[in-house]
């Protein structure tokens, strides 16, 4: 059974910087693209980034230059670093594991989700 837990939101002012942690087990990242989504309230959930198991990443235009997508495949955690944060970022924030990386790309994950952390930041 795949699990996956998000952790690392919080409140930061505009220009701070959080991490993102998202511990997964049950699944290998050597053959499983990975993912971070965001929702805001009465938004769409979208994509923020992606990882192949490759190492090939996938930004939304609206974090790039900002935001870094990595893995830690010795201790199964993803990772999403969030620089130069603005209010607009503000939003629940979810890792999904186990998808094609083409489904991150272009249409919608059917991996695993986590149950999401709270990222506010404050102008």
């Amino acid at each position: 059974q795949v699990q996956v837990a998000e952790s690392g939101g919080g409140l930061v002012q505009a220009g701070g910087s959080l991490r993102l942690s998202c511990a997964y087990s049950g699944i290998h990242f050597s053959s499983n693209a990975m993912g971070w989504y965001r929702q805001a309230p009465g938004r769409q959930r979208e994509l923020v980034a992606a990882i192949s198991s490759g190492g090939t990443t996938n930004y939304a235009d609206s974090v790039k230059g900002r935001f870094s997508i990595s893995r830690d495949e010795a201790k199964d955690t993803l990772y999403l670093q969030m620089n130069s944060l603005k209010p607009e970022d503000t939003a629940v924030y979810y890792c999904n594991v186990g998808s094609r990386y083409s489904d991150y790309i272009y249409g919608e994950p059917n991996g695993s989700w986590g149950q999401g952390t709270q990222v506010t930041v404050s102008s």
